[in-house]
């Protein structure tokens, strides 16, 4: 798992979600602030739209942190983001690569 001190609280995410801006692809969507911070914080919310069995959700959730350890380091420092998944997506190849697109059009 995702160490928390690299993961978004719940206040992190609140003001994500009033101040930022975002960025879509088929399967994830990603809603961000840049600040003047030094700290890094990125979160995966899957909602309960996408699926009702929480199992489901969560290894949405594990996939998705286990693809962002390989690129954390690419985001820019004062970084403040949230993944949003769209649609149930299995292959980590394909969210693999909406990630490297996402980060794309950030930098």
């Amino acid at each position: 798992m995702f160490p928390k001190k690299n993961r978004a609280d719940k206040k992190t995410i609140e003001k994500i979600f009033k101040e930022g801006k975002f960025v879509n692809s088929p399967n994830l969507t990603l809603k961000f602030i840049k600040t003047f911070n030094n700290k890094k914080q990125i979160s995966f919310i899957t909602p309960k739209t996408l699926s009702k069995k929480s199992v489901v959700r969560n290894s949405l959730r594990r996939r998705g942190y286990i693809i962002l350890k390989k690129y954390f380091n690419t985001f820019p420092a004062g970084f403040f983001g949230v993944f949003i998944f769209r649609k149930r997506q299995d292959n980590i190849l394909i969210l693999e690569n909406e990630i490297k697109s996402i980060l794309n059009k950030i930098n």
